[in-house]
């Protein structure tokens, strides 16, 4: 038994690329896409789907505009041929759509692939073979020229049989499968040789697929392999080279990326990355990360939310809730200064004088994928001030003073230790109701009726009924303002000693409906307490307010 496992394993190798351009390039256009979710997808998936999910799939490629699809492996099945003859004999196919279908270098199965298509009007049909070391010299023991042999036979079937169907109008594909494991000169020599024979122009040109069919290296690896190819195929023209990578090392986005820079044209995907082992490039990752850098990616996911319901029903995988963009905590904090900072961002937000979006931990905004802001900020045991006062604000209007927040802070944090679990809008609002008494049959102090009057010094006069411990009683004070006849009242009937230090108010909503929330600080017997008071009249709503706090004190006795 090896002592150290890890040497038994050896670096793949740098490729011979000292000018390399690519690290100063960056991607201003979005690429061409094409989705492998109903082939390589498909065959990643333990049931592989039937023809309904495959044709709903299909269908929401098509609403989130990808115009490339690769619909199936024709000579794998009854399953797969006749679904694609049925996209073809439907005329389903938009006519900005053109479908691909995937075949390996072998006369029979070349010819399946152009019967499923027979009729199309535009087709692409991809050819691949291995051409990697590993494949040459332990799978199908051949020297290099025999693996190259291979592909120039497939690439004259498919020549012929496109012949035979002039009606459709024939793109061809070839992949030198597992390229990022073989010496780039090879597939190279490959693909040149398959260019001889299907006479590719600009007009007209080839799809080179250059597949990280096994992901071996950084992706600064890939993006030379890429280069070097871009820059030493002959008839570069007339080639359009696609990237397709995998996810082995975690880093299938970052490699196609990085190829995009190093010359390539397209890039091969599946939505959330489904496929072989560890997956495919996901499509939605590398096209919102576009999207954040101000480039249009042609793709619509405007509706995340439903893409991840189709995806998970036909695929029966569940998008992981970290999954980037689409995950359903992807734009949630819980962590107290997060939520601080998101929470001032939305607040600067709104003072900018423009729409660039700057705010804090969310790269994008949630709402141009039809989420709303609403799950942005959850609240449990880690979080601060900031995630339960954007609750209440985003579900109740209310604006709270940044002490009380510091106020209800600990009972918020009281229950969530008490119950050991997230806090919904509802458990917060129903905690702040219970810290501030409001809207309660069962609170000590509770306003029945009152009527405001100016002395004839100029004070004010509060005479209203209060209900103490369900008992009316009619009372009176007075005092320099409202808020102030209303401490009166109490000090004079109730023996109640409340000192105002601050108070605020705003509106809640707008219109005929709106109604006012008011907050009040002040000093009694057992230290500072806090008082709201909501009501459709603001007037009110301030002397709710002391009663609220009459409440606090009284229960703080």
């Amino acid at each position: 038994m090896l002592t150290d496992p890890s040497t038994k394993y050896r670096a793949f190798p740098q490729i011979d690329l000292p000018d390399r351009r690519w690290p100063s390039q960056k991607i201003e256009t979005a690429p061409r896409w094409l989705s492998t979710d109903l082939r390589d997808g498909n065959q990643a998936i333990v049931d592989p789907m039937d023809g309904m999910k495959k044709r709903r799939f299909f269908d929401l490629l098509v609403e989130v505009g990808v115009k490339e699809i690769e619909v199936g492996f024709p000579s794998a099945g009854a399953t797969e041929f006749d679904f694609i003859r049925s996209l073809v004999d439907s005329g389903d196919i938009p006519e900005d759509v053109i479908v691909q279908v995937l075949t390996q270098s072998r006369e029979d199965l070349i010819r399946t692939s152009f019967e499923s298509l027979d009729g199309a009007r535009a087709a692409i049909v991809h050819l691949y073979n291995a051409v990697s070391p590993a494949w040459r010299d332990i799978v199908f023991r051949m020297s290099k020229d025999e693996v190259r042999d291979i592909a120039v036979a497939g690439a004259k079937v498919m020549r012929d049989e496109a012949a035979k169907r002039p009606d459709t109008a024939w793109h061809f594909q070839y992949s030198p499968e597992t390229f990022s494991t073989a010496e780039v000169d090879f597939s190279i020599a490959v693909c040149e040789a398959v260019m001889e024979v299907l006479a590719p122009t600009p007009e007209n040109p080839i799809i080179l697929n250059l597949p990280a069919t096994v992901e071996a290296a950084t992706p600064n690896i890939y993006a030379d392999q890429i280069e070097y190819f871009c820059r030493n195929l002959p008839g570069r023209e007339n080639a359009v080279v696609s990237l397709h990578t995998h996810n082995d090392r975690g880093t299938g986005v970052a490699a196609a990326e990085l190829g995009l820079m190093a010359g390539a044209d397209r890039v091969e995907g599946c939505l959330f990355g489904n496929g072989e082992r560890t997956g495919n490039c996901c499509l939605v990752t590398m096209a919102l990360n576009l999207y954040t850098q101000g480039i249009d990616p042609r793709l619509d996911f405007s509706d995340i939310d439903r893409v991840i319901e189709t995806v998970e029903y036909c695929n029966a995988l569940p998008v992981h809730q970290r999954h980037p963009y689409g995950g359903e905590l992807v734009y949630t904090a819980f962590s107290g200064s997060h939520q601080d900072a998101i929470k001032k961002g939305f607040e600067a937000r709104r003072e900018q004088n423009d729409e660039t979006w700057r705010v804090p931990y969310l790269p994008i905004d949630p709402a141009d994928l039809g989420r709303d802001y609403e799950a942005v900020i959850r609240v449990n045991s880690q979080s601060g001030k900031g995630g339960f006062a954007w609750v209440l604000e985003q579900r109740q209007g209310l604006k709270l003073p940044k002490k009380m927040q510091a106020d209800f802070s600990r009972h918020v944090q009281t229950l969530a230790d008490e119950l050991g679990r997230e806090l919904n809008a509802d458990d917060i609002w129903e905690a702040f109701r219970a810290a501030y008494h409001i809207d309660s049959e069962q609170e000590h102090f509770r306003l029945i009726d009152y009527e405001e009057a100016r002395a004839p010094d100029g004070t004010r006069i509060f005479a209203g009924t209060i209900a103490v411990d369900g008992q009316e009683q009619s009372v009176s004070g007075r005092g320099n303002g409202l808020i102030s006849s209303v401490v009166g009242t109490l000090e004079n009937a109730f023996g109640l000693d409340l000192r105002i230090l601050d108070y605020s108010e705003h509106a809640l909503g707008t219109g005929r409906d709106a109604r006012a929330a008011a907050y009040l600080m002040c000093e009694g017997e057992a230290g500072i307490i806090w008082g709201c008071g909501i009501d459709e009249d603001v007037a009110t709503a301030s002397v709710r307010a002391v009663l609220s706090a009459a409440n606090s004190a009284v229960a703080n006795r």
